[in-house]
């Protein structure tokens, strides 16, 4: 494993592979940043995604598969936003207040340049060293927002912007395995798929947007499963890719 305070790879990156980026793995908030918030949220999707973690560092013990985490909670900064966008750096999420990002333009520039800026630059780095067959961009989502009273019934939800060569070849795969599937569901990767679209869809690299239902991946024997079934999909995705 290596890593920097924004970011951590686990496994070996391989030129042909499958390299899983995890934008929201982690809820650590490092100890000279005060958001201001009771420390129970950071136990709750607005600042982790819930299970992520786990079956990407599960997915990354098998040859050909590596793991790229962000290294602190999207509360601290949310990576998988454009830059210049207002909940990059949040000052709210699910009706909870974050006070301590309400920073001022020198502060709001030095968290992108502390956490931002690196975790992009290091995958930029990593696929242009070890280009992969394809990436899978795994998230999770609740099973139903604090501020809205509809549940959503999808057990995953299959994302993309305009490239969806692998979205397209994902779908059938994960119904014949009895689940749900939600195609830009619970939301559309057109409106949240800013990494995608910077390192994937910019470059032409093909890409798998995948968000789990968190109650699918909330115990050790259901993240295994899951890392399993990842894996497999993955592998018969990239090999069905077109050239």
């Amino acid at each position: 494993m290596s890593g920097h305070e924004a970011w951590r790879l686990i496994g070996a990156p391989r030129f042909g592979g499958v390299l899983v980026v995890s934008d929201h793995a982690s809820n650590r908030v490092p100890q000279d940043i005060d958001l201001g918030i009771d420390p129970a949220l950071l136990n709750q999707h607005i600042a982790v995604d819930l299970g992520v973690a786990e079956v990407g560092a599960l997915m990354a013990q098998r040859p050909g598969i590596a793991a790229f985490h962000a290294g602190v909670s999207r509360l601290v900064c949310d990576c998988n936003r454009e830059e210049h966008a207002p909940a990059v750096i949040p000052i709210a999420s699910d009706g909870h207040a974050i006070p301590g990002n309400a920073l001022d333009h020198k502060g709001h520039q030095a968290r992108l340049e502390r956490f931002f800026h690196p975790y992009h630059a290091a995958l930029a780095d990593l696929l242009d060293a070890s280009p992969p067959a394809l990436i899978l961009s795994l998230h999770s989502f609740t099973p139903q927002l604090a501020t809205s009273d509809e549940p959503r019934p999808w057990q995953v939800g299959v994302l993309y912007n305009q490239d969806d060569r692998a979205a397209r070849l994902a779908i059938p795969l994960l119904e014949a395995e009895g689940l749900i599937v939600g195609d830009q569901e619970p939301y559309s990767g057109q409106l949240l798929n800013a990494t995608m679209n910077r390192h994937a869809e910019g470059d032409g690299r093909p890409y798998l947007g995948i968000e789990i239902r968190q109650d699918q991946i909330a115990s050790a024997s259901q993240q295994a499963v899951w890392a399993e079934r990842l894996a497999r999909i993955c592998n018969e995705v990239a090999l069905k890719l077109p050239e």
